[in-house]
């Protein structure tokens, strides 16, 4: 059985290393939660400190998704503009292989934009995945009765909003369908990609790997609740999991 501290490591490890301080600090939590006296109820102060705790951690992550939100949302429009410039709308047509140089880089890019957006993707879920599995360990540390409450807050948290961030992720798959116009279709579409990425295998392999690892921790449970992660929806499922296997969700 896989235990949670070390998928969570794997699944950092998988994200793109100028992100790695930025997750959820679940490792000094549950050195926290450890140290607390075990069946013994909580000091008022001492279960202060520990919602402080996640409080300040919550505060760090939500930062640092809405700033590659933002951050996204600009790139995009760029993209978008782009994109209209090299399929050459609205000017004379370039030379051959000057327009075939300047596409091939589009390529590169919304490859490159779409791996990196499905990486946040990903940190949104990793981070509520960590924050419930640590709340549920404290209360059962301390018999308190923390986790309900403090994950309704955090369903309303920035970080779980992704609308924003999955319709751009939507919008960049409509992208590589203007400038893969041999592909019929979404799924066709990526596989063309696949050409495109082999410069990039870093980001395209572990964006292959958040696309399943979302799809396995929605599979996880048989339930749903108000506390369930959305529901996400892959193209080819087969065709990505032929490249990367994914690593056990772990159930503790």
């Amino acid at each position: 059985m896989v235990q949670f501290g070390k998928w969570l490591r794997r699944q950092i490890e998988r994200s793109l290393p100028e992100w790695q301080d930025q997750f959820l600090r679940y490792k000094e939590l549950k050195r926290c939660v450890k140290a607390r006296s075990g069946g013994c109820p909580p000091l008022p102060a001492e279960e202060a400190e520990f919602v402080a705790e996640i409080d300040a951690e919550t505060e760090k992550i939500n930062a640092f998704f809405l700033d590659q939100e933002e951050e996204f949302i600009i790139r995009h429009r760029e993209l978008q503009n782009h994109i209209e410039r090299a399929l050459g709308r609205g000017r004379p047509a370039p030379a051959p292989a000057l327009h075939e140089a300047e596409v091939a880089a589009i390529r590169r890019e919304i490859v490159n934009f779409h791996g990196v957006m499905v990486l946040l993707l990903n940190y949104s879920s990793i981070n509520y995945i960590g924050l419930a599995k640590i709340l549920k360990k404290y209360d059962k540390r301390t018999g308190a009765m923390l986790r309900l409450a403090v994950m309704e807050s955090v369903l309303q948290q920035p970080f779980f909003k992704t609308e924003t961030v999955s319709h751009l992720v939507r919008e960049c798959e409509s992208l590589m369908e203007a400038v893969f116009p041999e592909a019929r279709d979404r799924g066709q579409a990526a596989a063309a990609a696949l050409a495109v990425a082999e410069a990039e295998q870093g980001i395209f392999r572990n964006t292959v790997a958040a696309l399943l690892t979302m799809q396995d921790v929605r599979a996880g449970s048989s339930t749903r609740g108000s506390h369930s992660l959305p529901p996400l929806n892959l193209p080819d499922s087969d065709w990505l999991r032929s490249f990367d296997p994914p690593f056990p969700i772990p159930t503790r």
